[in-house]
């Protein structure tokens, strides 16, 4: 049976006491039902219906809807948004530093929260600048006094001082994260608006471009770091996580391990890139990550970012070029061809093809049957 109606539980604190919230759009069924839970209230504040938090009440809401309406619940179990990757946790950087006594530096126990739900140390670097660019805002007030009001006033001073909307939302989730997980204050500020996220077109290269980047290289390795990005439609932190045993070229595919959303998944690989792999193999000669540093180490995410947007300057492409127009490139590519939008989603990790399907609008086969006005 599909349930057209759906209810969405989300955690709230009223009066300091924990409570189960359950949004839903108005409807008679849904309005009468809610009803026959015990104490169930109204809250103004949140503009939805209420329980304590309690397991009994839990299943009493999914045995009071069963068959009538579907229960969400991705808000109100807890996930970890830390991807499950191969390093080790490190915030040494943070005690490192030069501590002015003007400033204000991140709570221990926002590091050890960090640590505890295991976020990788890119997260915890941007969570860490962000928090505390927030604090020093207010930085004759105790932090744990601060209320929605003064999160709006910070947010206001980062849209005037023209924040990108990226930045102001990794603000709000460092903000959260230290009221809402460190604290154990659940939705404190549920009602913050984050901005709304641009619909920006992807920047697609011709394969011409892509071609003339790729012979332009410095060298075999910075030609197989392009090739690899492209051919394969990789995300840079996907690159650089490619181990010895990822490719397999029995099988002429790429195992990609613990990607956006702690998900594995294949993607293709090229006969003229295993062939350039095998060359750079027997030069190199990785021993752990296929692309290393100087000193064995794992290749960095920024020197990856300078062989693309280098190695396109050389190209004379006038345009900035970054690890991902080279992904974006090689889905509207695909699509291009003719390729499956669903067999692009797979390649691509996405979890829905509406995501995939962004690609339809650079691709030049969607407007090659509309005839342009001018030539009619």
């Amino acid at each position: 049976m599909t349930l057209n109606l759906h209810i969405t539980l989300k955690h709230l604190l009223i009066d300091n006491i924990p409570q189960i919230g359950l949004k839903f759009y108005a409807n008679t069924t849904l309005q009468i039902l809610i009803k026959e839970l015990d104490d169930v209230k109204w809250s103004k504040e949140f503009t939805m219906f209420y329980v304590r938090n309690t397991k009994t009440n839990l299943n009493a809401i999914f045995k009071l809807f069963k068959g009538v309406a579907w229960i969400d619940t991705k808000y109100f179990f807890e996930k970890s948004r830390a991807k499950n990757l191969d390093e080790t946790f490190d915030a040494s950087w943070v005690y490192k530093r030069n501590r002015n006594e003007n400033y204000k530096f991140c709570p221990d126990s926002y590091l050890q929260k960090l640590e505890l739900k295991k976020y990788a140390n890119n997260t915890v670097k941007t969570y860490v600048s962000c928090f505390e660019s927030f604090i020093n805002y207010y930085v004759d007030q105790d932090i744990n006094t601060l209320d929605e009001n003064d999160i709006r006033n910070y947010l206001e001073y980062l849209i005037k001082t023209e924040r990108s909307d990226s930045y102001i939302n990794q603000a709000i989730n460092s903000i959260k994260f230290y009221y809402e997980t460190v604290l154990g204050l659940p939705n404190r500020f549920y009602s913050i608006e984050r901005p709304r996220k641009s619909k920006k077109l992807p920047v697609v290269l011709s394969k011409p471009e892509i071609l003339s980047i790729i012979s332009n290289a410095n060298n075999l390795k910075h030609k197989c770091i392009i090739s690899l990005l492209y051919s394969a439609g990789l995300r840079r932190s996907e690159l650089l996580n490619l181990k010895l045993t990822d490719i397999e070229s029995k099988r002429m595919l790429i195992k990609v391990r613990d990607a956006k959303g702690n998900k594995d998944r294949y993607t293709i690989l090229s006969e003229k890139v295993l062939k350039d792999l095998r060359a750079y193999y027997k030069q190199y000669r990785p021993t752990n990550y296929l692309f290393e540093g100087q000193n064995k180490e794992q290749y960095s995410a920024n020197s990856v970012g300078k062989v693309v947007s280098n190695t396109a300057k050389q190209a004379g492409i006038k345009i900035p070029v970054t690890a991902h127009t080279l992904r974006h490139s090689f889905a509207t590519h695909l699509l291009e061809a003719g390729t499956d939008i669903r067999y692009i989603q797979l390649l691509l990790g996405h979890n829905s093809t509406k995501t995939t399907e962004i690609y339809t609008h650079v691709a030049k086969n969607s407007f090659s049957s509309i005839k342009n006005p001018l030539d009619l």
